[in-house]
């Protein structure tokens, strides 16, 4: 397979994709469809299958709070809410500018986490299928498959656009200098000041996923930095 000057490997919750608005819609739909106490007792079901999973699950956790609750005809409705939810109107602004714009120097990767139902039709119907041409790759732990995906998409360099500094200082331990890690300030998890005191800061770090519009390609190629330790 030939290899790419620079492949572009950008993640899709709260990097392209304001997820934590497509839960806070969720939460408020579960409680008009099952009630209040059915809806924390959802959240807790999920919250454990991430545990045991390593991912988000939002249809798997729907299922088992079935098993637990099988006369409950709201989990329905909940379940068409979820699997039709347009997607597309939770894309942060400029967030497809912003493929188009990278597309000029290199391939778009979509890289995600998530599960093999709910997470491939929320990339399908936010659009950001289309926009990487069908480049889609999502496992459970990306940061454990970066040598498959650099066997699916062989490169000289990667930048990769996360907004998750763990997974970004995971990444950098792995490729060093042949990547370069970029940290979209988006959503709950780039303001966890529990995290950002302990990972490495990532080569460049931007208010929001339309900054990166304004960046060429020397500056993302030549930013990135030697591994770091994480802090203790």
């Amino acid at each position: 397979m030939k290899r790419r000057e620079v492949v572009f490997l950008v993640d899709v919750d709260n990097t392209l994709l304001d997820n934590d608005r497509v839960v806070a819609d969720m939460r408020r739909r579960l409680e008009h469809d099952i009630g209040a106490e059915a809806e924390r007792r959802y959240w807790e079901i999920f919250e454990q299958l991430r545990t045991e999973m390593g991912y988000a699950d939002y249809l798997g956790a729907l299922q088992r709070y079935r098993l637990e609750r099988p006369r409950d005809v709201g989990v329905f409705r909940a379940s068409l809410f979820l699997t039709n939810y347009p997607f597309a109107n939770r894309l942060y602004p400029q967030s497809l500018d912003v493929i188009e714009h990278l597309g000029q120097w290199g391939e778009v990767v979509i890289l995600s986490d998530g599960d093999v139902v709910f997470q491939p039709r929320k990339v399908e119907r936010s659009g950001l299928m289309d926009a990487v041409d069908g480049r889609v790759l999502i496992y459970v732990h990306k940061e454990e498959e970066l040598d498959d995906v650099e066997q699916r998409y062989p490169a000289s360099h990667y930048v990769v656009i996360d907004d998750k500094v763990r997974l970004l200082a995971a990444i950098k331990r792995h490729w060093g200098t042949r990547v370069t890690t970029i940290f979209p300030r988006q959503g709950h998890y780039a303001h966890d000041l529990a995290d950002l005191a302990k990972y490495p800061e990532p080569d460049i770090a931007v208010e929001r996923i339309g900054a990166l519009l304004e960046l060429d390609f020397h500056t993302l190629r030549s930013a990135s930095r030697s591994a770091e330790p994480a802090r203790p």
